[in-house]
């Protein structure tokens, strides 16, 4: 007989165990500024940040392309800051991840859809001498001159914010290979 209170039941495991410790080569807290992965996380926002503003700041003429510019520069804006901030809060070290491999794979696929971006938005630039209307007798052209030049601006720092993408992308897959 069992006491009062006993279960025939063995008591749950411990998940803790199952999962394998976070392999995380990177140093947590302000240190991660002091590295090249963290110097150029910080050049992914900043550049983000201004393609995205300089984008925004256009008449948009084609919305099919900038509209995807802006979601690419927006969003990937938005992830580097999560992803910086879970290094400078410390979740790194409680999160069971492979940060090594997560850090690869984020800044790979954000490196495809930047350098994306970035063609479309020079795409955008390029049609600077199009007409408007095709069927106007008057000249006007799909970009203004001063925004002919901010998007000549967006489409410097998005092919800039590209290349921060593929530095940090090589910097991972060296870290993840070793």
């Amino acid at each position: 007989m069992l006491p009062s209170g006993a279960s025939s039941m063995p008591p749950p495991p411990n998940p803790a165990a199952y999962f394998p410790p976070p392999r995380v080569t990177l140093p947590s807290g302000l240190d991660i500024l002091r590295t090249y992965s963290g110097a150029v996380i910080f050049l992914e926002i900043l550049f983000g940040t201004i393609v995205w503003i300089l984008v925004a700041s256009t008449g948009v003429p084609l919305l099919l392309l900038q509209g995807w510019v802006m979601f690419v520069a927006v969003t990937a804006w938005f992830l580097s800051i999560v992803f910086l901030c879970v290094f400078l809060f410390g979740y790194a070290n409680r999160i069971a991840v492979n940060w090594n491999q997560t850090d690869f794979l984020f800044h790979g696929t954000t490196f495809v859809f930047y350098f994306g971006a970035f063609l479309l938005q020079a795409a955008t630039t390029s049609l600077h001498y199009f007409p408007r209307k095709f069927n106007s007798t008057t000249q006007e052209k799909l970009l203004a001159d001063h925004e002919y030049n901010i998007s000549i601006a967006a489409s410097i720092f998005a092919f800039a914010t590209a290349v921060c993408y593929g530095c940090s992308t090589a910097l991972a897959l060296r870290r993840w290979r070793l």
